[in-house]
């Protein structure tokens, strides 16, 4: 049976015309939702400590090269989730093009 995707509600009545790959479907499935999920909580991660170092950094209690590195790390992740972003909608909008 095809599940659903995100907040869209899977199609009633159907089934996969392969039910051997189900099993690898989803397990592909889950480990691409956890790579993304990991992504993004390591991003967020990486831009609160920057920020709290920044901050730090404002009170006198940080040394600068610590809060450049922070916020060095913290833009490379973020220009990287922004990529993937990108190319997880490119991808989506190639799909929804193609003719059935």
């Amino acid at each position: 049976m095809i599940t659903g995707i995100g907040n869209i509600a899977p199609l009633s009545g159907t089934q996969s015309i392969f039910p051997e790959a189900k099993t690898a479907e989803a397990a592909t499935g889950d480990a691409f939702s956890a790579m993304v999920t990991e992504l993004a909580t390591n991003t967020v991660a990486r831009l609160e400590n920057a920020e709290g170092l920044s901050f730090k950094a404002l009170e006198g209690e940080a040394e600068t090269r610590a809060v450049v590195d922070a916020v060095m790390s913290a833009e490379q992740s973020l220009q990287a989730a922004i990529a993937i972003r990108d190319k997880i909608v490119t991808a989506y909008l190639d799909i929804s093009r193609m003719a059935i």
